[in-house]
């Protein structure tokens, strides 16, 4: 059998197998990660698209890898009448979750954590209802952890938080900024004209006072999950 995805075997699904090939050499992903992405072995999605195997992608499966790459699931195999249940607005059954990705950097509730690779490890499944009924795009929603104790009790070292990165600072509220290579979560609030306060929940972190122009805010926390 060839090793071309266009001419693995012929069950309607070749168009998916390049199509998924096209997006990861674009956007620069490996098949070994894209295959951990939707919690499969490394090898799935290269056996997927070299030889055919499987011989179609379970729903699931294409419905995170359609949301990651912000296409339609119809271009990665999904049925005629499946298409029109899209990533954001979809269906409304037991099968309306999205996938929101897990980032391995971590934001830091304290001095700051280096921001490193953003490549999703995992992903999160949120209700689509839930998500429409808050107003948010799964398609700007991002996962953190967060490290340090500076937002105790709010947030604890441990936390996951939810980030909406369409949601800049227009308002007082806890946001994610970046700061030279630091990344950090601190609650944010005006401090005069071209000034912002980053502020600490844990007290015993003093406010830090910095210019608009020294950070970039790159979402608002609009959600927190920790175990107990």
């Amino acid at each position: 059998m060839s090793d071309d995805p266009m001419h693995a075997r012929s069950d309607g699904s070749d168009a998916a197998r390049a199509r998924l090939l096209e997006l990861a050499r674009t956007r620069g992903s490996s098949l070994s990660g894209l295959s951990a992405l939707i919690g499969r072995n490394s090898s799935y999605l290269q056996q997927f698209i070299r030889k055919g195997s499987p011989r179609k992608l379970e729903e699931r499966d294409r419905r995170t890898l359609a949301e990651f790459f912000g296409v339609d699931e119809s271009e990665l195999g999904a049925a005629e009448d499946g298409a029109r249940e899209k990533s954001y607005g979809g269906s409304r059954g037991d099968e309306d979750f999205h996938a929101i990705p897990r980032l391995s950097l971590a934001a830091a509730a304290g001095p700051g954590q280096f921001a490193g690779g953003e490549t999703p490890f995992d992903n999160f499944g949120f209700s689509g209802r839930w998500l429409r009924e808050n107003g948010f795009d799964p398609r700007m929603l991002s996962a953190l952890t967060v490290e340090g104790d500076s937002m105790e009790p709010l947030l604890r070292h441990g936390d996951e938080i939810l980030v909406d990165r369409g949601s800049r600072f227009e308002r007082d509220g806890v946001h994610v900024v970046r700061m030279g290579d630091a990344l950090m979560v601190k609650r944010l609030a005006s401090a005069g004209a071209g000034r912002i306060a980053l502020l600490s929940q844990n007290l015993a972190y003093p406010p830090v006072e910095v210019g608009l122009d020294e950070i970039e805010v790159l979402g608002r926390v609009v959600w927190k999950s920790g175990r107990l």
